[in-house]
């Protein structure tokens, strides 16, 4: 690759990070940016080495979001585990599935979380007034880490977003919390897919830790700003990029 490429992957590795830590779907900004840049590239690569980033960039954010953030650790490491697990499964799985099935369902589904919160502005902005149960709690964060950890390490775009949707619907909480307990269970999945691949030889550890270190600043700035300026504005961003994410995925499926 020539220095114009390698400018043109860490700018979006720090564009990625920052979208990541504050909604989630920064894979969708590195991995077509992957495929530009090197076209021969392996999809099972090109995921691995998204993977190094990403798995930075999230744990960035996770140190970050925990100085201001309660963090129920006992509920989300164990969760994170469950995600890593699940997410390795997946990853094993990419060979042996035509990805392509899955772009119109993340499309109708990311289109439904659009419409949902646009039409709910009360959702993920306020805590709710009856906090759930521990018995749902548990159950809420158990299948969330298991099946979107699986997507993950299978397909990955908006597995962030996906997150704190599900925690700000079903758990009633608000968008800023939300996200910090995403990334503990995004960085289980990262972990866990990047094991796999890295363990298989999809990875390329030069480029990816380059990436990493780009990443990480963009995360750190992203969460710093969601914490400065709290759900509202984490809504608008979430409602911005999952825009952004149909019409990429509606480019690269119909385009």
């Amino acid at each position: 690759m020539d220095p114009t490429d390698w400018a043109t992957l860490l700018t979006a590795a720090t564009a990625a990070g920052w979208v990541d830590a504050v909604v989630g779907g920064g894979g969708l900004i590195i991995l077509p940016t992957l495929f530009l840049v090197a076209p021969g590239i392996a999809p099972q690569t090109a995921l691995g080495t998204n993977k190094i980033a990403a798995f930075s960039g999230t744990s960035a954010a996770v140190l970050t979001f925990a100085r201001k953030v309660p963090m129920r650790w006992r509920l989300l490491l164990p969760g994170a585990v469950i995600a890593a697990a699940t997410a390795a499964a997946g990853s094993a799985a990419v060979a042996l599935i035509d990805r392509d099935y899955f772009i119109p369902i993340v499309m109708a589904v990311l289109i439904g979380v659009a419409v949902f919160v646009t039409a709910r502005p009360s959702i993920g902005v306020t805590m709710a007034t009856h906090p759930p149960t521990r018995r749902k709690t548990i159950l809420v964060v158990g299948l969330a880490a298991g099946l979107i950890g699986c997507y993950d390490g299978l397909l990955g775009p908006g597995t962030g977003t996906f997150l704190i949707i599900t925690f700000a619907t079903l758990l009633g909480t608000e968008f800023v919390r939300a996200a910090a307990m995403a990334k503990v269970i995004n960085c289980g999945s990262n972990l866990g897919s990047l094991l796999f691949l890295g363990a298989t030889g999809h990875v390329l550890w030069g480029l990816g830790l380059a990436m990493a270190a780009a990443n990480i600043v963009g995360a750190v700035v992203g969460s710093r700003m969601a914490l400065a300026r709290g759900a509202g504005f984490v809504r608008v961003v979430l409602l911005v990029v999952v825009v952004g994410m149909v019409i990429r995925l509606g480019w690269q499926q119909f385009g």
